[in-house]
């Protein structure tokens, strides 16, 4: 696989502290990365390095093929003010400004181009709806929209399933698994380790001041979980019982 970007003893976080160090780590062209961790532990943070708005305390990055010229990006909810007076449309044309050009507008190419990333997103019907009048999983489906648009190498989500339900949860996996399919990197900042499982190749554990990083099955063990100050003993136990019955279950 090719790397993207590679990173080597990486040390982030801030002149008073620390949040990890001696990160070394490729986030390859068509992997997801999942990023986890306790709150506070870096994981925002190491997506705000990756857009380059940080710098790192100590280490090196270095990009192959040059940095990006687009990368995609979706932050945390929280940050986004839906009140901002645009239509559904026109937030995920955003997402394509370099191609569509600052003052030429859209033409029938741009708008088709739109309407097919709306229509991926399943929100083509809310295309001139207002941003306030949005649910928070239509909005991030709006914004996943945006990113669609982008058509980025390298695509970095900060929570995207936050305020969504299930079955939104399921179709932006979708989008993130044919991402993935056509040799784009994915980096994906979650909480729950359900979404993370089955559908992301690697992961990044963060916490304690420590930084994990290999597969999913290799970083995500129930003594690395408790280690970090992921999760107690007792919600790993319980966790990775439940899963280890789900997979009996499957190959009964």
């Amino acid at each position: 696989m090719t790397a993207v970007v590679e990173i080597r003893n990486l040390a982030l976080g801030y002149p008073e502290l620390t949040l990890f160090k001696h990160l070394s780590l490729d986030i390859q062209a068509g992997t997801t990365l999942a990023v986890l961790g306790a709150n506070g532990s870096g994981k925002s943070t190491f997506v705000k390095m990756l857009l380059g708005l940080m710098n790192p305390l100590a280490g090196r990055v270095t990009w192959p093929a040059g940095r990006p010229r687009e990368v995609g990006y979706l932050a945390q909810l929280t940050e986004f003010d839906r009140r901002f007076p645009i239509r559904v449309r026109d937030l995920a044309a955003m997402g394509a400004w370099r191609g569509f050009g600052l003052w030429s507008g859209l033409g029938r190419a741009g708008r088709t181009r739109v309407a097919a990333a709306l229509e991926e997103a399943g929100i083509l019907d809310l295309a001139d709806r207002s941003l306030h009048t949005l649910s928070g999983g239509q909005l991030q489906r709006a914004l996943f929209a945006r990113v669609i648009l982008q058509d980025a190498p390298l695509i970095l989500l900060d929570e995207p399933f936050a305020a969504v339900d299930q079955s939104t949860e399921a179709h932006l996996l979708s989008i993130i698994n044919r991402w993935r399919a056509e040799g784009r990197a994915v980096v994906l900042v979650v909480h729950d380790l359900s979404s993370v499982l089955d559908h992301c190749s690697h992961a990044l554990l963060l916490g304690g001041g420590m930084a994990a990083q290999g597969t999913v099955d290799e970083v995500l063990t129930p003594d690395r979980l408790v280690a970090q100050g992921y999760m107690s003993e007792s919600q790993a136990s319980w966790m990775f019982r439940g899963n280890a019955q789900q997979k009996g279950a499957a190959h009964a």
